[in-house]
């Protein structure tokens, strides 16, 4: 039975002992997956990281509690609150928890977060964090002399420094999976990397690097329809040999190319970056919309996605926007990025005309609500946000669905397209990631790419383009950044930052 009245440095020791047994099965699941538990160097690893654990948690937790016993607790209740939601998505979706997913978490809107809600998370956190939250809520802590208090707290870090000298041959190892070690320790993972996301941040170009200005070389009319893609793996596109017809409208097109392509990065900010930037960079350059708006082309942008970079155009419409001007009844999907954009184009006074439509589709975990009923062409399907319950077939062909409705809504781009014959025209398709679905007991997307599988970065690259226009270079593997050179040399922009070997277009 826990004590209701507890000496400081005792109560932060139990808290650190319940927070690694509550917490920690992913962080020791990867441990033993990646060593040899049964060699006497690999036992020697896991025991010291369980007492390097314990003891990093409790010089924290200590500290906290020593300093203010209401900022201890406080930090307490919030840490294992957050880490039992941490642990749900670590044990369901098999995600680690780096800066990079800290940057998904913070670029997640209300919309795609409600997805992931289910009983099963709610359970993580009433047993895994309230439960715990009352017991540290209602404990009297006994305040220790400063004495005691530095004693403690030497011979911790005493006993820390001794076990990380004594690991000095397996430092190679700590370093070489310090990313998945580092995002699966509850709490350093998130509160680390965190505080790595925001500095980060600050450090970057708060104001874009405008690129060297362009001229427009001629007068003839030229659309570019650039459609993003939203976790679209290259794999389930039957263009691309999938055994199930998951194309069949594009696979009747005429002037109509596929291409192997890989993503800059697993998740959908820095991969819309990606595409949208002249060369991959960490700095914040003038991204291909806002290049050419500035430089007289008329640009089009229409999103029911979000996490692209600062876009600073005049026609920008989001999803709700969309929905006013819409007329269809399947205006709550994707679809909805159509509404009235012939008659826009046709309304332009400009010659040459850059269209983004920025697709959510194919993004999980609901991917049975990503399309409408009519295009569920493959059955059973997964109606659970807890991917791991559903079977692999369910899984895959909900996942396949959305793919046909991605070819439905790609289709539909090139007819609008054919009719404008006074243009010459072209739409590309690429995707921002990947999606992994249950290969390696991995699910959706978010890992670094250093140890990503190849679903979550081998993307589709699709090109189509109108009669009488450009041809293609005879590609095989292209890049994201591909597609800011071959949009400006289709309509004729010319620029000192123009790349003609990222350029997928031949000259007539």
């Amino acid at each position: 039975m826990l004590k209701s009245s507890l000496k400081t440095s005792h109560f932060a020791l139990i808290m650190s002992v319940i927070n690694f047994v509550f917490f920690h099965l992913p962080f020791f699941n990867f441990v033993f997956d990646n060593t040899k538990a049964t060699s006497l160097n690999g036992g020697f690893l896991i025991i010291s990281l369980i007492i390097l654990m314990i003891l990093a948690n409790f010089f924290a937790f200590y500290l906290f509690l020593s300093i203010s016993k209401y900022l201890g607790k406080t930090l307490l209740i919030l840490s294992f609150i957050i880490n039992a939601i941490a642990l749900y998505f670590a044990n369901t979706y098999s995600v680690i928890i780096d800066e990079s997913m800290i940057g998904n978490v913070f670029n997640t809107n209300f919309e795609e977060s409600s997805g992931f809600f289910s009983f099963k998370l709610v359970l993580y956190v009433l047993l895994l964090g309230v439960l715990p939250c009352i017991y540290i809520y209602r404990t009297t802590l006994i305040k220790e002399s400063i004495k005691r208090f530095f004693s403690t707290m030497g011979i911790v870090l005493t006993a820390m420094l001794l076990l990380a000298f004594a690991n000095a041959s397996n430092w190679l190892w700590i370093d070489k999976h310090s990313k998945q070690l580092g995002g699966l320790a509850m709490p350093w993972s998130y509160s680390v990397n965190t505080s790595l996301y925001y500095i980060h941040n600050a450090q970057k170009n708060k104001k874009e690097i405008l690129l060297s200005d362009a001229t427009i070389k001629n007068k003839q009319k030229a659309i570019v329809v650039l459609v993003i893609g939203e976790s679209a793996r290259r794999q389930n596109f039957s263009l691309y040999g999938y055994e199930k017809q998951t194309n069949p409208l594009l696979s009747k097109m005429d002037n109509l190319y596929h291409f192997d392509a890989t993503s800059c990065a697993t998740y959908t900010t820095a991969g819309v970056k990606c595409i949208l930037e002249h060369q991959e960079s960490n700095d914040l350059y003038e991204i291909l919309p806002n290049y050419l708006y500035r430089n007289g082309v008329e640009v089009i942008w229409r999103t029911t996605n979000w996490g692209e970079p600062p876009v600073h155009i005049e026609n920008y419409k989001n999803k709700e926007a969309l929905k006013q001007i819409s007329e269809d009844q399947n205006s709550d999907y994707d679809q909805v990025l159509l509404a009235g954009l012939k008659q826009e184009i046709l309304s332009s006074t400009k010659d040459k005309i850059f269209i983004v439509l920025h697709t959510s589709t194919s993004h999980g975990p609901q991917y049975n609500k990503k399309y409408p009923k009519e295009f569920e062409t493959f059955t059973p399907v997964c109606n659970s946000v807890e991917l791991a319950n559903c079977s692999q077939t369910e899984l895959v062909n909900a996942y396949d669905n959305t793919i046909v409705y991605t070819d439905y809504i790609l289709s539909r781009v090139i007819e609008d397209l054919k009719e404008l014959k006074q243009y010459k025209s072209t739409m590309l398709f690429v995707s921002d990631h990947g999606e992994s679905l249950g290969e390696k007991n991995l699910y959706m997307h978010g890992l670094p790419m250093s140890i990503a599988p190849k679903e979550q970065y081998e993307i589709p690259f699709i090109v189509w383009v109108s009669d009488n226009s450009k041809k293609l270079k005879p590609n095989n593997n292209l890049s994201q950044q591909h597609v800011f050179h071959s949009v400006m040399n289709f309509l004729s922009v010319d620029s000192s930052i123009y790349n003609e070997q990222m350029n997928i277009f031949l000259e007539k």
